[in-house]
């Protein structure tokens, strides 16, 4: 064995035994977050390993004066490490910070068009990714998800995609892929169904995926990923080409991961 990943493997067994998170906390976390409910007994214990490994890896902070309890930290990083639950924390590496504010946060950005003249415009926002930065989060949104979660939201489920988006150095909708995915196929599915929802959004046409997805193909990559996890049946219906891609990347099955819970509940 590698004498690096020997020191790694005792490093993340020492964690685990000193700073796993308890299973009082554990089980009232995965009962207030309904995003977690399908997975199955293996997954969650997988989960929850990760989820303490994440926590000794990374910071979570309050801005404005709000206090961050254990609960609240265990709540974002069960969400957090949900994508990357078959992929690893490696694909977080590179930041270290979450700043957690109470409510959605205000941000101005600046651009300057072909003229030199310079704009800014502010944006109140829940959530946002900086390459090799911080994860910014509005708590409200996270909590107001666990009391009445929505299909197709999740602000944690969102940044984090973004996140994944960024390893191959910006926010394209071009996560890197593995070894076997075909890059064509990808580019295929996500571009073709990107520009169909472009064009029903143009036409003010009702859509089944959140018009803000169009904006980008970072944040359809971004908003699909939310759908992929919170409404995964959605999604397969209505984009069946990018469902099987995420299943791709994501290694994660989640309509047979519901309909296996379903048909457990109904025995």
């Amino acid at each position: 064995m590698n004498i690096i990943n020997w020191v790694k493997r005792q490093r993340i067994r020492y964690t685990l035994k000193r700073h796993s998170i308890s299973y009082e906390l554990w089980e009232t976390v995965i009962d207030r977050t309904s995003l977690l409910h399908d997975l199955s007994s293996t997954e969650k214990a997988g989960l929850r390993e990760l989820a303490t490994l994440f926590l000794c890896q990374k910071t979570i902070t309050g801005a404005q004066g709000l206090l961050v309890s254990d609960e609240m930290k265990v709540i974002i990083a069960a969400q957090a490490v949900l994508p990357v639950l078959e992929l690893g924390l490696d694909y977080y590496n590179g930041w270290v910070e979450i700043i957690l504010y109470p409510g959605a946060f205000r941000v101005s950005h600046g651009d300057v068009d072909q003229n030199g003249l310079v704009s800014s415009e502010s944006h109140n926002l829940s959530g946002e990714s900086w390459l090799r930065g911080p994860v910014i989060l509005s708590w409200e949104d996270i909590e107001y998800e666990l009391h009445a979660p929505h299909p197709g939201y999740n602000v944690v489920v969102h940044e984090f995609a973004h996140k994944l988006d960024m390893l191959n150095g910006r926010a394209n909708g071009m996560p890197p892929l593995h070894p076997r995915m075909e890059i064509d196929q990808w580019t295929h599915a996500l571009s073709v169904a990107f520009e169909t929802l472009q064009q029903q959004v143009a036409h003010q046409h009702s859509t089944r995926i959140n018009a803000y997805a169009a904006t980008t193909p970072a944040e359809y990559f971004a908003v699909v990923s939310e759908y992929f996890f919170t409404a995964p049946d959605v999604l397969g219906k209505h984009c069946p080409d990018v469902y099987l891609q995420l299943t791709q990347f994501y290694r994660q099955n989640p309509v047979s991961r519901r309909k296996h819970k379903m048909m457990e509940s109904a025995r």
